[in-house]
C-alpha cells in the first residue's frame, strides 16, 4: 500500500520542522521545501525552493509528480512594514495558490494562519471562527489578507483548503523573532554572564499552545472532513505572560537574587488578551491539546540548550 504524501511549505522553520515530524511519525511520505536546507531535517526529502519568486507551473511538479495528498503552508517572514510582509506571505500565498489551481487532482491545503489575524479585542472575550477580524499590525494584516485568499480560492476555484488559526506558540525552537525566542537568548547571555537580568513583564493574558499540538492539529485537518474553512487551534486558556516568563526563568535555573523586577510599561504587538474557542477543533478534527504550558516552555529551554551545543533535532 502506498503511503500517503505530504509537501510542507516552510518545512525548515520553527512549525515546519515539527509538522515534517508529526507526518512522518503517522506514516507519510514527507517533502519539505524552503530556501535552503537545515540540518535538523537531515533525511527528509527536500527541495530548495523561493516560492514568492517561483514559477506556478514548478509548485504544481511539486504537488503533482508523484501526487501529493496533502499541502501544508507555515511558510513567511516576519517585518515591520506592509510591504515586507505583503512579499513574504500574500504574494508566496498567491503563487501557491496559482500552482494548486494547476494540478489536476485537488490535495488538501492546510494553511496555518495565525490568532493575531482577530486583532485586538476586550478582556475577557472568548473568539470563536465567526467573530469579525479586525487586525491592526502589519503582520497580522498580512496573515488576515494570506488566509482570506485561501478562503476565496476554495469558493471560487475549487481548490481544498482549510484556514487554522493558532494561537501563540511556544516549545521548542520557537522563530527567533518572537517573543519567547527572544527572552530566551537575553537569559542565557545574562546567566553565562553573571549579570543581573533586568524584566518588564506585560500584564497581559493570551493563548498559548505547544507548536508540537499544532502540528499535530495540522496532520488531523489533512485528511478531516470539513464542513468548516477555519478553525481555531489554542489551548482555550487565556494564560498571564508572567507565568510563561516564570516557567522560562525556572527552567533556566536561573538565580533568582539576580533578577530585578521592572515598574515600566511594555510595549506589546499581541494584545493584551487572546483567548480561543477550540470546540470546533475538537469536534471537527478529534484534536485537542496535549502538552502543558510549564512542559513546553522547559522543553523551549531544553532544546535551546541542545542546539547551542549542537545537539538540536527536530
Amino acid at each position: 500500500m502506498t503511503s500517503p504524501r505530504v509537501v510542507v511549505l516552510g518545512g525548515t522553520g520553527s512549525v515546519g520542522r515539527q509538522v515534517c515530524a508529526a507526518f512522518a511519525a503517522d506514516g507519510w511520505d514527507v517533502l519539505a521545501v524552503a530556501r535552503s536546507a537545515a540540518p535538523h531535517l537531515a533525511g527528509t526529502p527536500f527541495t530548495a525552493l523561493d516560492i514568492t519568486a517561483a514559477d506556478p507551473r514548478r509548485l504544481a511538479e511539486l504537488f503533482g509528480t508523484p501526487r501529493a495528498d496533502a499541502v501544508v503552508n507555515t511558510a513567511g517572514g516576519w517585518g515591520d512594514t506592509p510591504e515586507e510582509m505583503t512579499y513574504s506571505h500574500l504574494r508566496l500565498v498567491d503563487r501557491l495558490l496559482e500552482g494548486l489551481a494547476l494540478v489536476a487532482h485537488r490535495p488538501r491545503l492546510v494553511h496555518v494562519g495565525s490568532v493575531h489575524e482577530y486583532g485586538p479585542v476586550p478582556h475577557g472575550t472568548l473568539l470563536r471562527e465567526d467573530v469579525v477580524p479586525r487586525p491592526v499590525t502589519p503582520y497580522a494584516q498580512a496573515k488576515l489578507a494570506t488566509s482570506q485568499a485561501v478562503l476565496a480560492a476554495a469558493d471560487e476555484r475549487g481548490i481544498d483548503a482549510v484556514v487554522l488559526r493558532a494561537a501563540n506558540m511556544s516549545g521548542p525552537y520557537p522563530p527567533q523573532e518572537s517573543f519567547l525566542a527572544a527572552l530566551t537568548l537575553r537569559i542565557k547571555r545574562t546567566l553565562a554572564a553573571g549579570e543581573v537580568l533586568e524584566l518588564s513583564v506585560a500584564d497581559a493574558r493570551r493563548d498559548f499552545i505547544d507548536v508540537r499540538d499544532v502540528a499535530a492539529a495540522i496532520v488531523r485537518a489533512a485528511t478531516a472532513p470539513l464542513d468548516s474553512r477555519v478553525i481555531n487551534i489554542g489551548r482555550g486558556e487565556a494564560v498571564p505572560i508572567s507565568s510563561l516568563v516564570g516557567w522560562l526563568i525556572e527552567a533556566s535555573r536561573f538565580p533568582r537574587d539576580r533578577i530585578k523586577q521592572l515598574d515600566r510599561e511594555v510595549r506589546s504587538k499581541g494584545g493584551d488578551w487572546t483567548q480561543l474557542d477550540i470546540g470546533l477543533a475538537r469536534r471537527a478534527l478529534s484534536w485537542e491539546p496535549r502538552i502543558g504550558l510549564r512542559e513546553s516552555v522547559h522543553a523551549m529551554w531544553s532544546a535551546s540548550t541542545s542546539a547551542s551545543t549542537g545537539a538540536g533535532t527536530a
